[in-house]
């Protein structure tokens, strides 16, 4: 439970037709073209994961996901360095809330949709607990924990703007772009400026991007939440100023 926050087990394949799909497609400006990697469904330690599926809706390419009393991510390793890092693009559509979901509440930290960026740092600025925690992960994965992780995430309760830290590790952290019921059941357009969001939730410069990801987690809650998702883009820092 300690590690439910951050770690994961060994990626596995994608769900059946999201890497192929023209969602995916959309969504390959992600980093280096030349270095795309395909998305790999992540399911974390004792957690049921939540069901991805390439989806049409309202007449858009989306991924659907489905989470009843689950946690995983879809996610998608990539490489923009710190000097390329501009704008993310992302899009969702979310018909319920989680009634009894509050980010900032250990026992119930759920999100029907969750944008996960992961980047690279200095792991010797980790705290104690943070070290052990790294060390733990890569002994059951085979794989680093992310220096940091930005999350952006729908809260129930918690206002826009607020940002979350995990009761788990300071290494995560979560800004609330979206708040309460008002704004239901239809398609929500946002584009963030990555390097101004992780000075402001982490008070120091991001390393390179390392990883992005989609999350809708339940498991806290013990509920069942449904989503859609737009293509997920990082647009450099070059054509962002444009």
């Amino acid at each position: 439970m300690l590690l439910a926050g951050c770690a994961s087990t060994r990626p596995q394949p994608e769900p059946p037709g999201i890497d192929e799909s023209p969602w995916a497609a959309q969504s390959a400006a992600v980093g280096r073209p030349a270095a795309r990697r395909p998305w790999r469904h992540q399911p974390f330690p004792g957690k049921t994961p939540t069901q991805f599926r390439y989806a049409r809706e309202d007449g858009r390419d989306a991924v659907s996901a489905t989470a009843s009393s689950s946690a995983s991510m879809l996610r998608r390793r990539v490489r923009v360095e710190p000097a390329e890092l501009g704008s993310v693009l992302f899009s969702w559509k979310v018909p319920e809330l989680i009634a009894e979901a509050d980010l900032a509440v250990r026992d119930a930290d759920d999100s029907p949709v969750r944008v996960v960026l992961l980047f690279e740092g200095d792991r010797s600025r980790f705290s104690a607990q943070d070290a052990m925690m790294s060390e733990l992960l890569r002994a059951l994965t085979g794989e680093e924990m992310p220096y940091a992780t930005l999350m952006y995430a729908w809260c129930s309760r918690r206002a826009t703007g607020t940002v979350v830290t995990n009761p788990r590790t300071g290494r995560v952290r979560t800004l609330v772009v979206e708040s309460g019921p008002a704004k239901l059941n239809r398609w929500l357009e946002y584009r963030r400026n990555v390097r101004a969001d992780f000075e402001r939730a982490f008070g120091e410069s991001p390393g390179a991007l390392v990883g992005v990801g989609l999350m809708s987690d339940s498991d806290n809650t013990r509920s069942t939440a449904h989503a859609w998702y737009g293509p997920l883009r990082i647009v450099p820092e070059v054509t962002a100023a444009r």
